[in-house]
């Protein structure tokens, strides 16, 4: 409980959940690129870590698949038409050793704000990587971000949580999980708009 309380996810008591990062929102998303490759980069340390994770796609049949890039072509993709995680996410959810959810995709001010809120009424200790959120208006993705802080979420990075769940650099896994960061313009870990991105709608 007081690593919960503290914010500091344990890979035993962690899972991931990857909201929503499909094809249809390549052109509109802002900073989708550089979303979609911190995430491949969350999702590979977290496996090699052991913890499960949850993909899920909001209409597949309109909004398309899961992005290639992401690297989750062996993982099962719960489809859902719901905006939160938390309906497709029953098995995971009711696993007693989860109190942690490290949570990151898109959109920020609706899928992910609703899946949060849902883990935050649940009892479950929140995590929202910033570096791996977005929204097709910046100006939503800000005031997501200030809403699910407020309600009690943790915002991180990808970097952080990674070394978060290692503990130590002499960790056996260490050196496959503390790989170099993607490049590219990586979100503000504020809840302001980052400048490289123009306001959008």
């Amino acid at each position: 409980m007081a690593a919960a309380r503290l914010g500091r996810p344990l890979p035993g008591s962690s899972a991931l959940f990857v909201c929503d990062l499909q094809e249809r929102f390549r052109g509109s998303v802002a900073a989708f690129p550089q979303i979609v490759a911190v995430a491949a980069r969350l999702l590979q340390g977290c496996r090699i870590l052991g913890l499960p994770v949850l993909v899920t796609e909001q209409r597949p049949d309109v909004l398309g698949p899961t992005v290639p890039e992401l690297g989750a072509q062996e993982l099962p993709r719960l489809p859902k038409t719901a905006f939160s995680m938390a309906g497709v996410a029953s098995d995971l959810l009711g696993d007693p050793k989860i109190r942690s959810v490290l949570l990151c995709g898109i959109e920020a001010h609706a899928c992910v704000l609703q899946t949060a809120l849902d883990l935050l009424e649940r009892g479950l200790d929140v995590h929202v990587v910033v570096d791996a959120v977005s929204s097709r208006s910046q100006g939503e993705r800000a005031l997501a971000l200030s809403r699910m802080a407020r309600a009690g979420a943790h915002l991180s990075t990808c970097e952080s949580l990674l070394l978060l769940l290692l503990r130590d650099s002499a960790h056996p896994k260490f050196p496959q999980v503390r790989r170099p960061r993607p490049p590219g313009p990586r979100p503000s870990l504020t809840c302001a708009a980052p400048p490289q991105i123009p306001l959008g709608r």
